[in-house]
């Protein structure tokens, strides 16, 4: 038994009645939607066509939502169905991300993730979804595609449909008759922040803006719909040239008309903060290990010290940040207690566990002179902090609505980020604490050599060809869009190229590492908030 959607866009008048009929049956708030009708428009007026299509969660055969969620507070029924259990959700959003068809919210009421269930529980008493039952054209069709005699796999067997993004390999079970790539495709049009009847210009969310109102006079009115409507102007498109005017005609332009509201930044500043400290953490162990493993530079008691006890506080800052992210903070040992394996955020949450009682009896050795369990415990506590560095490279990857995450230099871009956040730290503490010019010299070798490796690893993420419209859009965001000035003068020249030029130029006095390790941390700050933030801002649906 599998359970499937086909949506007859041959039928679909848009008349939303499966989006009332669903916020009736599953008493979903204002502001949120677990099914939605796309409008598009095409053309120009008077050659001009609307599309209609229905949008919801594609209950995916692999979904990746299942797959990153720590709680299983998602999962696979044996019918298909992919449903949740918002008893168990932490809201963390992973499964937001993950998704790579905006079919989750958090909602606003409770703080957990919810999304459309297919209507399990009607399913389970021999009903049809919501949905089914009130769509007046019968546009939406439900029922089990492995029973050869039902309408849906008659229907597929029938007719060609298209599914949403299947090179993301999730299996979708939601198909599309007479489908507009203009309409499936979300980067086809553009994501604007308000349309026409539609009541929010923000969506709910942990990081997005309140919902406002959007309260038109007549004169705002009169301005939208001559906006909506007139997007090309017949002077417009005589400017454009004959080839281009008949593109135009023949509807080969669209714009989105009614779309839901846009859900915002998912995962915010606390994300990239816990990025940054998490590499601190990590580069604070790793640089003196560095040093004392392979007898690049003797490292002092007191450096060893000042380490683990950097490493202990900023460990504890990610910890702090990770649970500020939730939506539900209350619930955050259930990574813990009952995890789903599956997930990196999972597997990073032992890591940190483990990290933080590795440094802890790395302390107690230290400060009990322990020295035969030293040499073992240390080689012990680096793998595992190489694996703080970086699971959160995994963890993006796992989030497969987000193109650019994927990229495999993710990992390096982590664990170098580390090794220069770790040698920032010591600069820093140059200025404070007396210390030899041979581990100077070695700290301010790091921290050129990281800087070298990030730049290249910088390099090849924005300039290897992109399989994905996403991930290049992503890219051209950050070299030419809005986060350009951010880059190129604050991650590029300032977080960089500055630091470097100190540190190669002008010697290793302490002074000047101290200003190159504040200056590179900041730059790895300004980095990781452009690389979290920027692929959230490409629209999913």
């Amino acid at each position: 038994m599998k359970y499937g959607f086909v949506i007859d866009n041959r039928k679909c008048i848009g008349c939303h009645a499966c989006t009332t009929a669903c916020k009736s049956e599953h008493e979903v708030p204002i502001g949120v939607n677990r099914t939605w009708v796309k409008q598009v428009e095409k053309g120009t007026f008077p050659n001009t066509r609307r599309l209609f299509s229905v949008m919801r969660c594609n209950h995916c055969t692999d979904a990746p939502c299942v797959e990153i969620c720590p709680v299983e507070a998602l999962y696979i029924r044996n019918d298909g169905i992919v449903d949740f259990d918002k008893d168990r959700c932490i809201g963390c959003k992973s499964c937001m991300q993950a998704c790579p068809y905006d079919a989750l919210y958090i909602d606003p009421e409770n703080h957990t993730a919810a999304k459309c269930n297919y209507c399990a529980h009607r399913i389970d008493i021999g009903l049809e979804p919501a949905c089914v039952n009130v769509c007046p054209e019968h546009a939406i069709i439900s029922g089990d595609m492995d029973d050869p005699n039902s309408e849906i796999t008659q229907l597929l067997a029938r007719q060609q449909v298209k599914v949403r993004k299947p090179e993301k390999g999730t299996i979708p079970n939601l198909f599309y008759i007479d489908a507009d790539e203009a309409s499936l495709n979300p980067v086809a049009t553009s994501k604007e922040d308000a349309y026409f009847w539609s009541s929010q210009s923000r969506g709910v969310g942990h990081f997005a803006k309140q919902a406002e109102k959007m309260a038109f006079s007549n004169g705002d009115l009169v301005n939208a719909l001559m906006k909506a409507e007139a997007h090309q102007t017949a002077g417009e498109i005589a400017k454009k040239g004959p080839a281009k005017s008949v593109d135009v005609l023949m509807g080969k332009e669209a714009r989105r008309i009614y779309d839901v509201a846009d859900k915002g930044i998912l995962w915010g500043w606390e994300v990239s903060a816990y990025v940054w400290t998490k590499a601190i953490a990590a580069g604070a162990f790793l640089v003196p290990f560095l040093a004392w493993a392979f007898g690049f530079a003797e490292v002092s008691e007191t450096a060893q010290w000042w380490g683990l006890g950097i490493g202990v506080l900023f460990l504890a800052a990610t910890g702090l940040l990770l649970v500020m992210d939730l939506d539900r903070p209350d619930r955050f040992l259930s990574v813990l207690l009952r995890p789903q394996w599956g997930s990196w955020l999972v597997k990073g949450g032992y890591s940190i566990s483990a990290y933080g009682a590795l440094l802890t009896l790395l302390a107690i050795a230290a400060w009990l002179g322990w020295e035969d369990i030293w040499a073992p415990l240390m080689y012990l506590t680096a793998p595992i902090a190489v694996l703080v560095a970086i699971y959160t490279a995994f963890l993006f990857a796992q989030a497969k609505g987000r193109d650019f995450w994927q990229s495999p230099t993710l990992s390096i871009h982590m664990l170098v980020h580390s090794f220069m956040a770790g040698a920032a730290i010591f600069g820093i503490m140059a200025l404070f604490v007396e210390s030899d010019a041979n581990w100077l010299g070695f700290i301010k070798n790091v921290m050129l050599i990281g800087i070298g490796v990030n730049l290249f690893t910088m390099l090849i993420e924005l300039t290897t060809t992109h399989p994905t419209n996403d991930a290049k859009k992503t890219v051209e965001m950050i070299l030419q869009g809005r986060y350009k000035n951010k880059f190129w003068a604050g991650v590029l020249l300032f977080g960089n190229i500055i630091p470097f030029i100190l540190l190669f130029f002008m010697g290793e006095t302490a002074v000047l590492l101290a200003a190159a390790g504040a200056i590179i941390l900041i730059g790895i700050y300004l980095t990781e908030d452009i690389w979290v933030e920027a692929p959230q801002r490409i629209p999913l649906s």
